[in-house]
């Protein structure tokens, strides 16, 4: 039997079946004040499937549902609106997007119909900004913050309070304006009730009775919308009162037959749409119909005769069975794509941990994996809804492993900073001996310097940016400051060089001519003189040094040809450096040459411990052995010029002793002129 059509239990007494209490507090509510509450709606919720709806649906609340809807459709049509506003997921949207998208509701759909919409777009905001906001202060802390004065102004976050508040005051003007006429609204529909309460047992005639019910029915329909949390209530005492009516038109059972009829073939023609319906594809849509023939059923059409009202109700129910058959239906495979996409989010879950666990030590590579783990992230909003029942529990091992990686990553960028900052200190160092350098005048000393620090320079790691190209430019205009004056010094001195060089050259040439004439007494001293011309010629330019090769090699062949040894014509040429050293002006040439050779001593006998060692392996070996003979060969030729450099230091301190001593002569002379003066 229609719910609507049912009489009051027998003891009723005819008694209105609202509440005692619903009536007064519906009279009493200030809706401007208490708005509806916006509903809290989970992150995978869409309008195909709400938190409800993800039940298990059984036929009394699918009923319920109707009437629900139906309560907040009657409070103001344009509710009705929000059923044709496309729900997106708003899961997979980025914060920015998800801002746009509440612009774009609030500028074109009416406020009362985007409830729903703005709280799934506040829900899924607030989870986002939430992780945004936690991975920032990780960031905050991890560069040596503390968490205290932690504070991020946030652009995004900041228009979504615009936008969002913008919606707010909307919403609030339209309950404000909505509130009076829906109060008024109910009262004239409770004084209504009454004035048809009073028609039953009036006395007087019963067709002026029926005209007073029938204008009660139009002031019914006509009095507008009430609170949707009265609707339900206020019409079932209405139902309840107009089947008691007709009860009491049995004195007159042709007018109250003529209206049974009209409103028996007006319920077939609503339960064959209903019927129809379930050969509608789209079962959105399906359901919204149903929803408003039952609507129509409630609200503009009476009651049938008591013989018929529990068929005709029983069809209308069977057709409202069949659609919650084909919404469990549609649910159970919701609920199975669900579950995959659980399986896909937890994969992406588990690769996200797999990184966070190896974060790479080097830049490159974590900026590689920054990449990567911001494309799960953005795969796992793709992904899509998941089972109600564990789409918090998701979400919150979705931040935990994002979280995790973050923190390594902070970790690694930390000490990264650390390493840069030291890395900082050793290049202030390098640049303060460049600077020191860079207007040297000893570039014997600055050269080989200056290259040993640029090489320095490219072994040490990066620098915190904000540093990086400053101290660069600095250790570069000091190096570049000091080769250029180092390279224009070389060019003017190249003509010189150039110079010695033919000089050099004529002289070859002069020596390939020359033939001993077998006396060695005039050709000895021939080979001299080529040798000391030779030397009185200074520097030539470096890709031509090989011209010296070439001078020796002829000299080495006519000493050999004047059967002079090979020790003998060193020490030869050597006299020709030790008259160069003591004409020279230069206080400290003397003592580089000493160094110079002294080093040539310690090398000749380092060589020749090494190959008498050497030798001792071979001590079983055969002494025709070319192994053996090789090492002889070679202690032998170390021997020799170990010899060469010892007189050649000899005959530098002979030199030196006999300058020192001219030196003391001339002083004494000169002693001795002033004494006679």
């Amino acid at each position: 039997m229609d719910e609507n059509e049912q009489k009051p239990p027998e003891d009723s007494g005819g008694k209105d079946i609202i509440s005692e209490k619903s009536i007064p507090e519906a009279q009493e509510q200030n809706i401007a004040e208490n708005p509806p509450k916006e509903e809290k709606v989970p992150v995978t919720e869409t309008e195909e499937a709400t938190s409800e709806e993800k039940k298990v649906v059984t036929e009394e609340n699918v009923q319920e549902e109707i009437d629900q809807e139906n309560a907040e459709d009657a409070e103001d049509s344009e509710n009705e609106k929000r059923h044709h506003i496309a729900m997106p997921d708003y899961h997979a949207m980025s914060m920015e997007n998800l801002v746009g998208e509440l612009q774009r509701l609030i500028k074109n759909e009416k406020v009362q119909a985007i409830n729903k919409h703005v709280s799934g777009i506040k829900t899924e905001f607030d989870l986002k900004f939430q992780e945004f906001l936690e991975h920032k202060k990780e960031e905050f802390i991890a560069g040596g913050g503390n968490e205290i004065d932690f504070r991020y102004n946030s652009v995004t976050k900041r228009q979504f309070n615009e936008v969002y508040g913008e919606y707010r005051e909307k919403r609030n003007q339209y309950y404000k304006s909505l509130e009076q006429n829906l109060k008024l609204n109910l009262e004239k529909r409770l004084t209504i009730i009454d004035e048809l309460k009073g028609l039953v047992n009036v006395e007087e005639d019963i067709n002026t009775t029926y005209k007073s019910f029938k204008d009660i029915q139009e002031r019914w329909r006509n009095s507008g919308p009430i609170p949707r949390n009265n609707y339900n209530d206020v019409w079932r005492t209405y139902h309840h009162h107009i089947e008691i009516f007709y009860d009491f038109l049995h004195l007159n059972r042709e007018l109250r037959d003529l209206d049974f009829k009209h409103n028996l073939e007006e319920k077939v023609k609503l339960v064959e749409k209903a019927e129809a319906l379930a050969n509608e594809p789209d079962l959105n849509k399906a359901f919204r119909e149903l929803q408003t023939l039952h609507k129509v059923w409630k609200e503009d059409i009476g009651p049938v005769s008591k013989e018929q009202r529990e068929e005709i109700w029983e069809r209308f129910s069977n057709a409202t069975k069949v659609m919650h058959a084909r919404r469990q239906e549609y649910y159970a495979t919701l609920e199975a794509s669900y579950e995959k996409n659980l399986e896909k989010k937890n994969e992406i879950i588990a690769a996200i941990k797999t990184i966070s666990e190896k974060v790479t030590d080097n830049h490159r590579g974590l900026q590689q994996q920054i990449k990567e783990i911001e494309a799960l992230r953005n795969d796992f909003f793709k992904a899509g809804k998941v089972p109600q029942k564990v789409n918090e529990q998701t979400w919150s091992r979705f931040k935990d492993a994002v979280r995790a990686f973050n923190r390594n990553k902070n970790n690694f960028y930390k000490n990264l900073k650390k390493d840069q900052h030291d890395n900082l200190e050793k290049k202030r160092a390098l640049l303060g001996l460049a600077i020191a350098l860079k207007d040297s005048e000893d570039h014997d000393m600055a050269t080989p310097e200056m290259k040993r620090i640029q090489s320095e320079w490219k072994k040490i790691g990066h620098v915190p940016r904000k540093y990086s190209d400053k101290i660069w430019n600095e250790f570069k205009n000091a190096c570049n400051h000091y080769f250029d004056r180092l390279h224009k010094e070389k060019n003017a001195s190249q003509k010189e060089e150039y110079a010695n060089f033919e000089e050099k050259n004529a002289c070859l040439e002069r020596l390939k001519a020359f033939q001993l004439s077998g006396d060695r007494t005039k050709d000895l001293p021939k080979i001299k003189e080529f040798i000391a011309e030779w030397k009185s010629y200074g520097r030539i330019p470096y890709n031509k040094k090989h011209i010296n090769g070439k001078f020796n090699k002829i000299i080495d062949a006519l000493f050999k040809k004047l059967d002079i040894s090979r020790q003998e014509a060193e020490l030869l040429k050597y006299g020709d450096k030790i008259k160069q050293l003591a004409n020279s002006d230069n206080d400290s040439a003397i003592s580089n040459e000493r160094v110079f050779i002294r080093r040539k001593i310690d090398e000749s006998k380092s060589e020749l411990r090494q190959l008498e060692n050497n030798l001792q392996f071979f001590s079983n070996a055969s002494e025709d052995s070319p192994v053996v003979q090789n090492v002889v060969k070679d202690i032998n030729r170390h021997k020799e010029a170990l010899e060469t450099w010892k007189t050649k230091l000899k005959n530098l301190n002979v030199m030196e002793n006999k300058l020192n001593k001219e030196a003391e002569d001339a002083s004494h002379d000169e002693e001795n002129s002033n004494e006679e003066e």
